[in-house]
Formats: C-alpha cells, structure tokens, sequence
C-alpha cells in the first residue's frame, strides 16, 4: 500500500492518497470562504466590546462602542449643541457690494444665491433644498447701519442659543430705495403679490422690511393699504422681543424688486392689485367703459391729478382752463380737477377707476395709474432740466403705463426755466432741476388734449358695440 509504482516517470500514488487529496481540493473553497467571516466577526465583536481592564475611549463619539437609549441620547444632545454654537452670522450689508447695489450685485445676504424661475424675479425660500432644510435667522434690529445687522442658516433642531422662533410664513423684502414713496414701494411689494400668485395665494404671517440693509418699521400709507388688501393685516416685524436672533418657520426674502419679472406677468400682478384694491375699497367696476350719455354719447372722463410744491404746474388754473375748455368740444367728455395729497387711499382708488384720461405732472401720485381699467390713456408733464439730465429714471411711469395696459400719449417737457450753472455736472444740474415746477404751452396742450380726446372717444365708440366680456373676480 505504501508502495510507489514507477513508469516512464509517471508516479502513480496509491487510491487512499488520492481520495483524501480530492476531498481537500473540494473543501479548500469553502475555507476560504468561512475564514473571513471568522476575522471579521471577531472584529465587530472586538469594536463594540471592551475589556474591563482596558478604559473606555474618550470624546464625542465614545458613546457609540455601547448605544444603549442613554448614551445616545447624550450624543444627540453634544452634537446638537455643537450644531447651536457653530450657526456663524454674516453681515446683512456687505459693503464690498455697498456702491453698486443695483448694477447686478448681491450685496443683501451677499453669500445667498437666488432661485431663478421663468418670468419670476430672484429670491430665496427658507427651508428649501437650497437652503438644505436650514431657516434663516438675522439679527437685524439697528435702523441706521446694515452692517451691524446679521444673518445666518441654521437646521429647525439646532437653532442658535436664544433665537426666537417665529412661526408662519415670514415676507422679507430689501430695497435700495424707499417704503414711503408709491412708486418705490410698489416695486417693493409687488414680487410678494407675484409669488403668491404662484404658490396658491399664499398670505404671510408677518413683513420684514429692510431699506439697505437697515430695519424699518413702516410702509406708506398708501404702500400699506395695497399690500393690506391683498395679505390682510399683517403686521410689521420689529424684533421687539429681546436682542434675539430671530429665526423663520417659512421665509421668502425679495431683494431685487421687479428685476426679472416678465411684461406678462407684470401685468397679472398689477391687475391683481387694481382688483383687490377695488375689492377692498368696496367699488365694482363691471358695466365701466361703456357708460353712454342721454343721447348715445360715450362718457368720458378725464382727471387732473394735480401735485403741491415740487413739480406742480406754476400755474394750475390757466392749465385747468386749457383742458376744460378741450373737453367741453367733446360730447359725453367730463373733467375733475383733484388734488392729490387730499385723497384717501380708497378716494384715490375711486378716482382712478372713474378715469379714461389721466394727466398729472411727473411724479409718485402717477403711481395711482394701477388703479385705472386696461386701456386707458395718461399724459405727463416734466418741468425744464429733466429730459437733459434725469436719466431714464424720468421715463418709469411709461414703463408702468405699458406693463398695466395704459396707453402712454407721450409727455411735455417744459423748455422754459432757470439754467444749470455748471450744465456739464449731470448729477448737479438734475438736483438743481428735481423740484423745479412746471409751466405751460397753451396751444401745445390745447392739441395735445384734443387728439387723446378723440381717440378716447373712438375707442369708447368701438368698445360700445362690442360685447363686453369682464369679470370682477381677483385671482386670488
């Protein structure tokens, strides 16, 4: 049995051999196999058990060699508050951007970048993905210096030591110019009217107003009355309660105003202001435009808006006479003088919405253009010194005249006054021209009344025999 037997050079091992070799060669897979799981299993047990001579590690994670209900909840608790003391503010107001706030800089939570929709301007949603689940915070109290104002992201479980949480849906809203005036404030409040109408008429639970960079308290009358139509009597956050921060459950953040909103949509918003407006102030305009006079005459309206002081016409009455006696040529044509500054919101509202034909000398009273129907016409006057150095600043309300469906007729500026002493200084000369007052050409507006007048009354004549399809109902 032990033998070997020798042929040619071939060994040939004896039967017992070769039977234990084959079993070998079908267990050695399977041993490579069970070996590993061996180590391995002698390592996990290794890792989550230490012997009791050996001191257990130290530090954030020495907890995790034995979960157990309390050990984890101690390192919740650690990781949670290292979350809290790593929130790190930055300022509102980042003054690398302070010169050109307009020119395409992001110089409002400069670290933030906004989420661009189609026909929507920039802004910012907290939580978001963008914003990975975390919420805006800001300390933002002082009113005369953005840059001590401040704000940070921070996760809902891990909020900086001593935010207070403020719940709903929070409108922040940054402007480089001015929450008083009706045309600043407009362009201010109007992407909230927007994105609202995007997100199923969503109203907010409180506004947070910054005017670079610096808190304010308060709205215009007028700015306040628009939003307040459409949001309701949302109340304005000062962060009255201790130094804070002040952290959002839901916050939308505007800091560009109208950049980026399409004409058409523009359009939408505003008809959404006109028609809470009325709501609001109680007026329903169905049947207007095609009011007739007792003999079949179209009715039409004309209102001078007229302003006090800076940019009044210098002579308010023989300008009154001029349009006066243009609209007496025209059968059905009625003429209001009003001034502007004795009207209440709602009055101005009323006005407007009586109102085919509105001339007014430039300025923020033009605003109220918003309220009047699609198609309607305005006319304005600048005084001398505007159209050489007013830049294309002078041109907004053409702008808004076309984004509300006006018909801007053009406008008049007065080549008589006061020459610029330095009429090489643009900046100088326009400050020097700003609050001048207007004059008059008699003839000049006598055919300048006369043409919108008849065309008014072409169109009235148009729209009188057509069907008019209208609804008085708000988009939201």
């Amino acid at each position: 049995m032990e033998m070997e037997t020798r042929t040619s050079g071939l060994i040939i091992l004896p039967q017992i051999k070769y039977q234990r070799r084959c079993i070998l060669i079908i267990l050695l897979p399977f041993l490579s196999i069970l070996l590993p799981l061996l180590i391995i299993f002698h390592s996990q047990a290794s890792f989550f058990t230490f012997p009791s001579s050996t001191p257990s590690p130290s530090g954030p994670f020495s907890n995790l060699g034995n979960p157990t209900h309390s050990s984890h909840s101690n390192l919740v608790e650690t990781l949670t508050a290292k979350l809290k003391d790593s929130v790190t503010f930055l300022p509102l107001k980042d003054l690398r951007y302070s010169e050109t706030p307009t020119d395409g800089n992001t110089w409002f939570m400069s670290s933030l970048t906004d989420t661009f929709e189609e026909d929507e301007p920039g802004y910012l949603y907290f939580p978001s993905n963008s914003s990975k689940g975390r919420v805006l915070c800001i300390k933002g109290q002082h009113t005369t210096d953005g840059t001590k104002n401040s704000y940070a992201l921070a996760w809902p479980e891990a909020l900086p030591p001593s935010a207070t949480l403020l719940e709903g849906l929070t409108f922040v809203s940054d402007t480089h110019y001015s929450y008083e005036n009706l045309w600043h404030g407009l362009c201010a409040i109007a992407p909230f009217f927007g994105w609202s109408m995007k997100n199923q008429c969503l109203k907010p639970s409180r506004w947070v107003l910054f005017h670079w960079g610096e808190l304010r308290s308060k709205m215009g009358s007028w700015v306040w009355n628009l939003a307040k139509a459409n949001f309701g009597d949302v109340g304005i956050e000062v962060f009255g309660k201790g130094d804070g921060p002040y952290c959002f459950e839901k916050a939308v953040v505007m800091r560009h105003e109208l950049e980026g909103m399409r004409d058409e949509k523009k359009l939408r918003v505003i008809d959404l202001m006109r028609c809470k407006a009325r709501e609001a102030c109680g007026l329903d305009p169905m049947g207007r435009g095609k009011e007739l006079n007792e003999r079949g005459a179209p009715i039409i309206r004309l209102t001078l808006l007229m302003r006090r002081g800076a940019r009044s016409f210098k002579n308010g009455e023989v300008v009154r006479g001029i349009f006066g006696q243009e609209c007496q040529r025209v059968e059905g044509c009625v003429l209001s003088v009003i001034q502007s500054e004795d009207l209440s919101f709602c009055d101005q509202v009323r006005v407007m919405t009586n109102t085919d034909i509105f001339a007014s000398p430039h300025g923020q009273q033009q605003t109220n253009m918003l309220f009047m129907d699609q198609g309607s016409s305005v006319m304005e006057f600048f005084p001398k010194g505007w159209l050489e150095h007013a830049g294309v600043g002078q041109y907004a309300y053409h702008w808004m005249a076309n984004q509300s469906g006006m018909k801007h007729q053009g406008a008049w500026w007065d080549p008589i006054g006061e020459e610029c002493p330095n009429p090489e200084q643009e900046l100088e000369c326009f400050l020097f021209h700003k609050d001048s007052k207007v004059g008059h050409n008699e003839t000049y507006f006598a055919e300048w009344a006369r043409k919108v007048l008849n065309q008014v009354r072409v169109s009235k004549l148009e729209q009188a025999s057509k069907a008019q399809v209208t609804s008085s109902a708000c988009e939201c």
